[in-house]
């Protein structure tokens, strides 16, 4: 069914037949769009949303004007007026005069709200007139069926007169003849054989006029049926231009397409940019490491060099004091053996020692001297060594300053590559949800189940594999049985080791749909023991084991607050029940426990009972519906519920899950200021996991469970099929299941399934049966989502929406 937001479809051509129930100016504007008004107001208002919406432009309404503006008393905006609004800056002369602030701010608000409110009211009146223009196409469409079958009837009952005219014209050529045979036998009854021809004449020439006009009656009736087919072949034409439309929304995604895969091939390039430019940095930051040990390196081989000439000074300074104490005493010697061979004439033998002694002096002297010009070397040595490691370490630190500045730049770029493959990565994701939304798709999101502590032995890893690929990492698995690998491809696959908070935030902005006014459906799928439950509710403690239900809940009410700033007041209903052995079970009926239910819906006390609605709407006969008003309040309801689910014990899970649980929260909100009124729905269910009595050892009340759970996911296999086929019956009728789930499967919904699988290598078939289902469900269109957004009426009491 095609959605009240998405493109309008092509003018249809005029009628040349005018109906009575519509007024002449809808005809002429709906008839004939190049006869229609305004035709610089409609350039206007796409200029208008045009710079609203980001400067992209809005296809065009085909005539549908809106007089928004002379009927309600509402300003019009051109592009250069929201252009010059939204740039408009204040001018005060005092930045302290508040009182003039804010009284510029209050106009400059103003003016925003009557724009805001202006293209509020003329998306509203657009879509009136496209409604209108249905209605006005379905009745003219109608009155020429209706055309139709009188000139069918019309064209009977003359052939009827016809064939009874025929009739009577041979009765009175029978009766001629008779009066012609009675005229021959007697003379007598001439007279009246004369009157009776004479009336036979005058009748004949009565049903030849008669006739005539029956004729002239058949000619207009054929120029009828000409004009009529002119109409049939101006709606074929009509359909040829939808056709060509859908085809042109067809290139369109295409386009898309091809836009993200070059998106998906820059994002690669990106990545082998980023992993080089690693790869430098850790080699610079080596090199850098390496560098610095060196220069620590020269720094202490300075200070020794430093320390060594210091000393060399020293013993140098030491030497020439020695030397010069030594010649002063050789010297000295030197007048005392003059003074005494002169003097006293002292013995030989002192004169020898005396001699031995100034030789030795003498050579001492020359050995220091020598030593000295030694150290004089060592000490030109060491100046030229610090002069070679100043020099160097000059060089090192600016070759540091240039790494450092070149390390700094690397930095900075890869930060940059990583914010575009962030913004590339969301823009894909943008891309591949407006895909999804225009072909109409179902979602599958894959969760692998990580291996408990008691599995280490029948946990295989080479079971379950993710390729790295870039072009489809993050949303492919590959599952391997007996040697042979199965892949498959969905929105989003999860790993074991990815967070219940991973698994939220991709479902975040869809769970944000509700509140805006969309039905939205989450749905877990998957054998006993594949993690469903944990995936939908998690454990209650800590607070990172919460699922999707509460952390949803959370999410609405959070965003509800910041909303009713802005002037949204919302209501908010909540309702929960499960499927047990194809009966309905309300979980929050007062004072009334599982095995009291159970007795109850086997006597038959307490029947529910599923409807839909034309709008979609699904109501559940005698269902408790609790107003809410806080997420507290619903995690209480939700407490309540689940100890009042069905579940048992088998061999394959310690608390199965033995029913099929259904969480509904209906949404209305309502802007006072933009009178503005959304439904929303967001359905969240928990099914029961399929399993082999085999396997999991049921019996007794067990085994009639197990039956009951497979019939009913066998249903909805068959249901999946068949939209899968887009065959023209769908078996929704079959199963409890799929009638309730029937709005969301085969109408304007949101809808997304997780599938959670199990890695044990006993598991692998029930697992590949999972990933096959998810597959035919992700190739699945069930029809472009459509937002329930209207003026709010003079009743705005709370509806309950779809199921």
């Amino acid at each position: 069914m095609a959605s009240k937001n998405q493109n309008k479809a092509p003018p249809s051509p005029q009628s040349k037949y005018s109906v009575d129930e519509v007024s002449v100016d809808k005809r002429r504007r709906i008839g004939n769009p190049k006869m229609a008004p305004n035709t610089g107001t409609r350039a206007q208002t796409r200029q208008a949303f045009s710079v609203v919406n980001g400067g992209q432009d809005l296809p065009p309404t085909s005539g549908l004007q809106s007089n928004y503006g002379s009927d309600c008393g509402v300003v019009e905006f051109s592009k250069e007026d929201v252009e010059a609004l939204l740039n408009e800056k204040l001018r005060i002369k005092n930045k302290f005069n508040y009182k003039e602030k804010s009284e510029q701010m209050g106009d400059y608000i103003k003016r925003l709200k009557q724009c805001i409110k202006w293209f509020q009211q003329l998306e509203v009146n657009n879509l009136a007139e496209l409604e209108n223009t249905k209605k006005l196409f379905e009745l003219v469409e109608k009155k020429n069926n209706d055309i139709e079958l009188q000139m069918k009837a019309k064209e009977d009952e003359l052939n009827s007169v016809i064939m009874e005219l025929r009739k009577n014209l041979e009765a009175l050529q029978e009766k001629l003849v008779k009066e012609e045979a009675d005229k021959l036998e007697t003379l007598d009854s001439l007279g009246r054989e004369k009157e009776a021809r004479l009336g036979a004449e005058r009748l004949q020439a009565s049903l030849s006029e008669d006739l005539k006009q029956l004729q002239q009656d058949i000619a207009n009736t054929n120029q009828k049926i000409q004009s009529l087919e002119k109409t049939y072949k101006g709606l074929q034409d009509y359909n040829t231009n939808l056709q060509d439309y859908n085809t042109r929304l067809h290139s369109d995604v295409d386009a898309t397409n091809e836009a993200l895969k070059l998106v998906e091939k820059e994002k690669a390039l990106m990545v082998e940019i980023i992993s080089t430019l690693r790869g430098h940095n850790t080699s610079l930051q080596h090199q850098f490491s390496s560098l610095e040990k060196s220069q620590v390196d020269a720094v202490k081989q300075k200070e020794a060099l430093g320390s060594e000439v210091l000393r060399l000074r020293i013993d140098l300074q030491q030497v020439r004091e020695d030397r010069d104490r030594q010649l002063l005493l050789v010297q000295d010697l030197s007048s005392d053996v003059k003074k005494y061979k002169e003097s006293t004439g002292k013995t030989l033998v002192e004169l020898d020692s005396m001699s031995s002694k100034t030789v030795e002096l003498e050579t001492k002297c020359s050995a220091q001297s020598e030593e000295i010009g030694r150290l004089k070397e060592d000490l030109s040595s060491a100046r030229e060594k610090l002069q070679f490691f100043d020099r160097s370490a000059l060089e090192t630190r600016s070759e540091f300053e240039e790494q450092k500045a070149l390390i700094l730049d690397l930095k900075n770029r890869l930060a940059d590559a990583e914010v575009k493959i962030l913004e590339g990565e969301g823009l894909r994701k943008k891309l591949h949800n407006t895909i999804l939304e225009l072909k109409g798709n179902i979602r599958v999101f894959c969760r692998v189940r990580p291996p408990m502590s008691d599995e280490g032995a029948i946990t295989d890893s080479n079971i379950v594999s993710f390729p790295t690929s870039t072009e489809i990492l993050g949303r492919a698995i590959d599952l391997s049985q007996n040697g042979q690998k199965h892949s498959f491809t969905f929105d989003k696959v999860f790993m074991p080791d990815d967070s219940q908070e991973n698994v939220f935030v991709e479902i975040s902005q869809l769970v944000q749909s509700a509140l805006d006014g969309y039905k939205v459906c989450i749905f877990a799928y998957g054998q006993t023991g594949s993690g469903k439950t944990y995936t939908m509710m998690g454990k209650p403690a800590p607070p990172d084991q919460k699922g999707l239900i509460p952390r949803s809940l959370e999410q609405v009410f959070k965003t509800k607050q910041i909303l009713e700033a802005q002037g949204w007041k919302y209501e908010m209903q909540v309702s929960m029940l499960e499927i047990y052995n194809e009966t309905l079970r309300d979980l929050l009926a007062p004072n009334i426990t599982s095995f009291e239910a159970s007795r109850a819906d086997n006597s038959g006390k307490q029947q529910h009972a599923i409807h839909h609605d034309t709008d979609g709407n699904t109501y559940v006969s005698d269902l408790t519906i609790m107003d809410v008003r806080s997420s507290k309040g619903v995690s209480s309801l939700l407490e309540c519920a689940t100890h009042s689910r069905s579940v048992g014990k088998t061999q394959m899970n310690e608390q199965s899950s033995r029913s099929h649980f259904v969480f509904t929260l209906r949404i209305t909100g309502v802007n006072e200021s933009t009178d503005q009124q959304v439904k929303g729905v967001l359905n969240l269910i928990d099914l029961a996991g399929n399993e082999r009595p085999s396997k999991s050892g049921s019996t007794g009340d067990r085994l009639k469970e197990t039956q009951a759970i497979n019939k009913s996911l066998s249903a909805l296999s068959d249901v999946i099929f068949a939209l899968a086929k887009k065959e023209e019956h769908v078996p929704f009728r079959n199963s409890k299941l799929t009638y309730l789930l029937q709005p969301c499967l085969g109408r304007d919904s949101k809808t997304l399934m997780f599938v959670n699988i199990s890695p044990e290598s006993t598991s692998v078939l029930e697992s590949l049966c999972s990933l096959r289902f998810a597959a035919r469900v992700n190739a699945c269109e069930i029809g472009v989502p459509r937002r329930q957004t209207n003026l709010r009426s003079t009743d705005s009491r709370l509806s309950i929406g779809g199921s």
